[in-house]
């Protein structure tokens, strides 16, 4: 395939990527009260082999190839069509990420700190219960995970999976109602990220086991923690001189705004390289930003293009990756419902009566346990990775991805009904344009 062949594809790629999305988020918004980014979500999965490949299957794996091209030598590679796709989606993941970094509000969350203790807990211990439980009852089924996979390790992954949150859905929904700067908002997010880096963690030893390797999980944890701290006791202040810039620039010059995403480029950069992904290394480099004008220009300049083109690209390769169709027997249905059960009484019911604990009313329990609750596209990519490695099996994958959506549909509607006549149906904060 020659480098025209492959831009022609990539700009057909893109037209229909962004005229699916968008016509799914206007359909979606109006008749079923979801946001931009589970529409989106859906329009990924339409675009896969569930739908689009179901009605036309040529024209789905003419447009999207998943097969690997062959060499003369017979070597197999990834197509490299797609190889673009994703590697679009992942820049426009860290941007997005270091984005929702930058609205983070760190003093709020300080001043609720047992709220966030306690929901962090909360997200990460009974679910991950329950799912490691889960595990012992499917386990000697070969279609659930192969043979060679052990019995511990088949309980940490699953029980990982059940941890995890759709962070940045999470955050886009957050960020749409204009709920980042607010208490409810900062918990969530604040929980939600943690949570998540419990689960990367846990992803880490069970490939480590798989590939008998103890650097592999070592170099995840270790390295997360040091990059955490390196940016908070020496980021932050270094990271102040984008300021004097701005002032020195009276705005935010070309230079400035090369200089940050060069900054931003490295980062994601090595926090993939450490096995803790692009996403959260993005994410907490927008935490330790300086906030104020420069904030504000940095987001006026970055966001439009980041939320309307790059974004629906993530969320479409990763609904590519979806097939329904491999659930069709009742035993399997009967097993999809369990794993259902088992992450919501686990994330959503158990976050809940946390933040109840900790002293909120029972509606903004209710709201914050339905956000922690959706697992969204994060669940998709732990997924991808623990099929890729041999870890589970194509039908406990479609399951999962079953429960990951139904878990994110039940999130929009809930959180709006929820909110209904609360301070937080018309927030002060100046929302993001809906895209």
């Amino acid at each position: 395939m020659s480098n025209f062949e492959l831009v022609l594809k990539l700009l057909l790629q893109l037209t229909v990527i962004l005229t699916i999305c968008r016509i799914v988020t206007i359909l979606g918004k109006r008749f079923l009260g979801q946001t931009d980014v589970v529409c989106e979500m859906i329009a990924g999965v339409m675009l896969g082999p569930s739908l689009f490949g179901a009605i036309a299957p040529g024209l789905q794996q003419w447009l999207f190839p998943k097969a690997p091209l062959i060499l003369a030598t017979g070597a197999k590679i990834p197509n490299p069509s797609m190889s673009i796709l994703f590697a679009i989606s992942q820049i426009g993941l860290a941007i997005y990420m270091f984005l929702i970094g930058l609205e983070f509000n760190t003093k709020l969350l300080k001043h609720n700190a047992k709220s966030a203790g306690l929901l962090s807990c909360a997200g990460i211990i009974t679910p991950f219960i329950l799912g490691a439980l889960g595990s012992v009852l499917i386990y000697h089924n070969d279609d659930f995970f192969p043979k060679q996979v052990a019995p511990w390790a088949a309980a940490l992954f699953l029980g990982a999976s059940m941890t995890i949150t759709a962070f940045p859905m999470l955050a886009r929904i957050i960020y749409e109602r204009g709920l980042a700067k607010t208490r409810l908002g900062t918990l969530a997010l604040g929980a939600a990220s943690i949570d998540d880096g419990v689960a990367w963690c846990l992803l880490a030893i069970v490939l480590a086991s798989v590939k008998n390797s103890i650097f592999i999980a070592a170099l995840a944890i270790g390295g997360g923690i040091g990059y955490v701290l390196f940016m908070v006791f020496f980021g932050r202040p270094i990271f102040r001189v984008f300021t004097l810039w701005t002032k020195r620039d009276g705005g935010l010059s070309r230079q400035t705004l090369t200089i940050l995403l060069i900054v931003l480029m490295f980062i994601s950069w090595f926090t993939d390289l450490t096995g803790i992904y692009a996403i959260f290394g993005a994410f907490i480099a927008g935490v330790v930003m300086p906030r104020g004008e420069f904030a504000l220009l940095v987001r006026d300049r970055m966001e439009s293009f980041t939320t309307s083109f790059l974004l629906p690209i993530f969320f479409v390769y990763s609904g590519l990756n979806t097939q329904i169709g491999l659930v069709n027997t009742p035993y399997l249905w009967v097993v999809t419902a369990l794993i259902l059960a088992i992450a919501i009484f686990g994330k959503g019911v158990a976050c809940m009566l946390a933040v109840k604990f900790a002293g909120e009313n029972w509606r903004e329990s209710a709201t914050i346990g339905t956000l922690m609750n959706a697992r969204g596209l994060m669940e998709l990519i732990i997924l991808n990775v623990g099929l890729e490695q041999g870890i589970i099996a194509p039908t406990l994958f479609t399951i999962m991805v079953i429960m990951a959506v139904v878990t994110t549909l039940m999130a929009s509607p809930l959180v709006n009904v929820l909110l209904q006549g609360t301070v937080y149906e018309q927030p002060l904060v100046q929302k993001v344009p809906n895209v």
